[in-house]
């Protein structure tokens, strides 16, 4: 092994120390936050619009698009789309000055975006258990047995 070989595994080593298990399962989890959203909302697009949104309410479609990285006419096409689900509020900022003023978006509260989603999971779940009644293999009455409740504590 070289001095540079060895010089690169030093650094390699210390930077993996700097990725511990935390980073991990922070990253881990808003991979997994960001798939339930993008369940929820349809695109991996929108659901990253949102939780920017959330971080960072009354942002114009610029500001989004330099925040996710993502391309400021896919951002404004969802932010059209998410304005027309009621999934986000959007508004003129308001400026002391003459001129343009932008949009600004906010994101609903994650409790309301359950809210909307949780009667169509309901009727979803139930379609499912009642598979085999609609499929005509089971006799007995259809039911509807899943019921979804959101409650803000």
């Amino acid at each position: 092994m070289t001095a540079d070989q060895t010089t690169k595994g030093s650094a390699d080593s210390t930077a993996e120390e700097h990725t511990g298990p935390a980073d991990c399962a922070i990253s881990e989890f808003d991979d997994g936050l960001v798939d339930l959203l993008a369940w929820i909302l349809d695109t991996e697009t929108r659901a990253r619009i949102y939780v920017y949104l959330r971080q960072h309410p009354h942002s114009t479609s610029e500001e989004v698009a330099a925040g996710t990285g993502l391309y400021p006419s896919t951002v404004r096409e969802a932010l059209a789309e998410l304005t027309e689900d009621e999934t986000v509020e959007r508004r003129k900022r308001k400026s002391s000055g003459a001129g343009n003023n932008p949009y600004e978006y906010v994101a609903i509260a994650p409790s309301d975006l359950v809210k909307g989603v949780s009667g169509q999971v309901q009727e979803q779940l139930n379609a499912v258990f009642n598979l085999d009644r609609h499929l005509g293999t089971d006799g007995s009455d259809e039911t509807e047995p899943v019921t979804i409740t959101v409650r803000e504590e």
